[in-house]
C-alpha cells in the first residue's frame, strides 16, 4: 500500500521516508482505484469536493446529463468519481494538491461517520430515533456521537463499532472516528445525518453509503490528516445487527419492499370462509396476521418482511371485496407489526402501504362470486 497509508500506533506520523506530494496523491488515488472504490478530488486541503468548471456553476443541470463527466473532467463532486487509472492520472498527476474523496454507494461501502462535536444534547426521542429513552435515564455525560453509539451497541449487546478492530477505522482531525464496512448483500442503504429529524441512525453518527462520499485515509486538509488506526486496511463485511438497526430507521429505499406474492390458496379460502359478521372480521383478522404475530418471536431470519407485505396485500384485497374496513384492518395491521417489531414504525409503514396499495388493485373473493 501506499507509503502514505503506514501509520504507526503512537501518532500520526507516517512510519517509513516521506514520500513527495506530487506521488503521494496520485499514489493513493490509484490504490482505492485498485479496491473498487471509485475516487474525485477534493478540494485543496478541504474535505469538500474540488469546485465544478465555471458552465456547471453557472448553469443548473443534472450530474448525469453533464458533458464534463463524459469529457472526464470531475465537475458534480461524487457523481464524477472513477476507477480509470487513466483519468486518475489525468487528475492527480496534473493536480497533486487535490484531496480524495471515494464515492461510497458504487464503491459497496457503508461508513459509520462518529462525530465528538460540541453541541446541545437534543430531546430524548432524537438521541436513538425509535427507541424510547425513559426520564428516568440519566443522561449527564452524553455528549457525542461516540456515546449514542455506544448506548445503541449495548442495547444490541453488541460491541460499539468504533471499537471494532476487525474493520478499516479512520480517526478525523476533528476527533470523529470514520467506520468503514463492505455492504455484503447488494442492498442500496442510503446515507443519513445523525442530527436529521427524519432519517437518523443516532445523534452525531452520520451514514456514509449511496448519495455521499467519504474523505480517504491518508488525506491531510488543513485541520490534520485522515489516519487510520490500528493495522487494518480493509473493510469488514456490515455487522448483521448494524443491518438490522439501519434497516430499523429507513437506510434502504422503499424499492426495496419485497413485491406482493399471489395468497396461498389454502390461505385464501380460509380467509374467505371467515366471512362477514363481527365475529367473522376478528377472526379474518387474526387469520390474516398470525404470521405476522409470530415474527415476534424471533428477532431476526423470520423474513419480516415479506411476511407483513403478504398479509398487507390481503388485507388489501379483502378491503377492496368490501370484507373488512381500510381504517381497522389497517390500524390492526399496523399494532401487531410494531408488536412484532418494535421501533421500525417507519419502514413497517412503507411496507403496509405498498401491500395494501397493490392488494386493493385485487379484490379477493371466493371462487365463482361475481363482483
Amino acid at each position: 500500500m501506499p507509503a502514505e497509508l503506514r501509520f504507526s500506533r503512537s501518532d500520526s506520523r507516517p512510519s517509513v521516508p516521506e514520500t513527495p506530494v506530487a506521488e503521494r496523491s496520485l499514489a493513493a488515488a490509484r490504490w482505492c482505484a485498485r479496491r473498487g472504490w471509485p475516487v474525485h478530488p477534493l478540494a485543496a486541503r478541504r474535505k469538500t469536493p474540488a469546485a465544478n468548471c465555471d458552465h456547471c456553476r453557472t448553469d443548473r443541470h443534472a450530474p448525469g446529463t453533464c458533458p464534463c463527466l463524459r469529457a472526464g473532467r470531475w465537475c458534480h463532486g461524487f457523481h464524477a468519481a472513477t476507477l480509470d487509472q487513466d483519468r486518475i492520472q489525468q487528475w492527480w498527476g496534473g493536480r497533486p494538491e487535490l484531496g480524495i474523496g471515494v464515492s461510497c454507494g458504487p464503491a459497496g461501502l457503508v461508513v459509520v461517520d462518529i462525530d465528538a462535536h460540541p453541541a446541545q444534547t437534543p430531546a430524548r426521542d432524537r438521541i436513538l430515533p425509535g427507541i424510547a429513552i425513559p426520564e428516568g435515564v440519566d443522561l449527564t455525560g452524553l455528549a457525542n456521537g461516540f456515546h449514542t453509539l455506544a448506548v445503541l451497541a449495548a442495547l444490541r449487546g453488541q460491541p460499539s463499532p468504533a471499537d471494532d478492530a476487525a474493520t478499516l477505522r479512520v480517526r478525523t482531525p476533528s476527533g470523529g472516528l470514520h467506520v468503514w464496512y463492505r455492504a455484503a448483500d447488494r442492498r442500496r442503504w442510503q446515507s443519513s445525518v445523525g442530527s436529521s429529524p427524519g432519517r437518523a441512525l443516532a445523534w452525531q453518527v452520520d451514514i456514509r453509503a449511496h448519495g455521499s462520499y467519504i474523505v480517504a485515509p491518508g488525506n491531510t486538509i488543513g485541520a490534520g490528516t485522515y489516519t487510520p488506526v490500528g493495522d487494518v486496511r480493509e473493510p469488514a463485511p456490515l455487522p448483521a445487527w448494524l443491518a438490522q438497526e439501519l434497516e430499523r430507521t429507513g437506510h434502504l429505499p422503499a424499492s426495496s419492499i419485497p413485491a406482493p406474492r399471489p395468497v396461498p390458496p389454502r390461505a385464501q379460502q380460509a380467509v374467505l370462509g371467515a366471512g362477514g359478521s363481527r365475529n367473522r372480521v376478528r377472526r379474518t383478522l387474526e387469520a390474516v396476521l398470525a404470521p405476522v404475530e409470530a415474527c415476534g418471536l424471533v428477532s431476526e431470519g423470520a423474513g419480516f418482511s415479506d411476511v407483513l407485505n403478504r398479509a398487507a396485500y390481503t388485507l388489501g384485497g379483502l378491503i377492496a371485496a368490501g370484507r373488512l374496513l381500510q381504517d381497522e384492518a389497517e390500524n390492526a395491521l399496523r399494532e401487531t407489526a410494531a408488536a412484532a417489531r418494535p421501533g421500525q414504525e417507519h419502514r413497517i409503514q412503507h411496507i403496509i402501504d405498498s401491500g395494501l396499495t397493490a392488494g386493493l388493485e385485487r379484490p379477493l373473493r371466493p371462487t365463482g362470486e361475481r363482483p
